[in-house]
């Protein structure tokens, strides 16, 4: 039976959306790990569908939210996110072995419930009469992923520590917009989506210190010289103190934002 980390990789390779998401919750099912497992792709990797059409961030239109189709701007972009989401999760599983197998399993469990959220806004966007791929949107979330490839520590602290966890800061405020034009729909999305996203940043803090400690290195300083090397984004208050602190953010860190 394949282990666990192989059907991470076979979830990621996929690019039918209803067959990723699909492979992606079966994966939790897989008895073995395969910890020490050295798996190779072999082929380009995220699997996606062929729409969106990606571009760069500066180039997605921003709409207005007083109409159904600024909302569904909104939500596929929401959908955008979690899309990369799981595949991130799932690149986490399979690219790095010889992590305990706690790591595996958190990691594959997270995969697993963004796909749950993609689905989620993924039939939303349907009721607002349009499917996902009708937008564009931009690939920066997996772009930091492909800098960080060699690099799990970096990962860890660049990717669910930084670009997912600036989710933690914008949801409520997006929330609140979705309220304001009536859609207590996408609102109740958007709350189930922040309080998963907490538990996930939590996994990444774990780990990032896990991770820290094998190299024998201080969580703070090193975090800074990974941003510095791989040219993380500047992240902009406010930022969501509460959710922070919930997800395993020591005052320190934040302080240092």
């Amino acid at each position: 039976m394949p282990t666990l980390r192989h059907r991470c990789l076979a979830a990621l390779a996929t690019a039918d959306l209803d067959a990723k998401l699909a492979a992606t919750h079966e994966a939790l099912q897989a008895t073995e790990i395969g910890a020490d497992e050295l798996l190779v792709a072999t082929v380009t990797l995220p699997g996606r569908p062929d729409r969106p059409q990606l571009v760069p961030p500066k180039e997605v239109p921003h709409r207005s939210l007083s109409t159904v189709a600024g909302r569904a701007a909104l939500i596929h972009a929401l959908a955008h996110i979690e899309f990369n989401a799981i595949n991130l999760a799932l690149d986490i599983v399979w690219r790095f072995p010889l992590m305990p197998e706690d790591f595996y399993r958190q990691w594959a469990q997270v995969a697993s419930e963004e796909a749950t959220h993609f689905a989620m806004l993924r039939a939303h966007l349907q009721t607002l009469g349009f499917a996902y791929g009708d937008f564009p949107a931009h690939d920066g979330l997996w772009e930091m992923a492909a800098k960080t490839q060699s690099d799990l520590l970096a990962r860890l602290a660049l990717v669910p520590r930084t670009l997912e966890a600036r989710g933690l800061d914008v949801s409520p405020a997006i929330r609140n917009k979705l309220l304001a034009v009536g859609d207590t729909s996408g609102a109740a999305i958007l709350e189930v989506i922040l309080r998963d996203e907490i538990r996930h940043v939590a996994v990444g803090n774990v780990w990032y210190r896990y991770a820290c400690r094998e190299q024998g290195l201080d969580p703070l300083t090193a975090y800074a010289t990974l941003a510095t090397r791989y040219n993380a984004p500047r992240l902009r208050g406010p930022f969501n103190r509460e959710a922070r602190l919930a997800a395993g953010f020591e005052q320190a860190e934040i302080d240092a934002l």
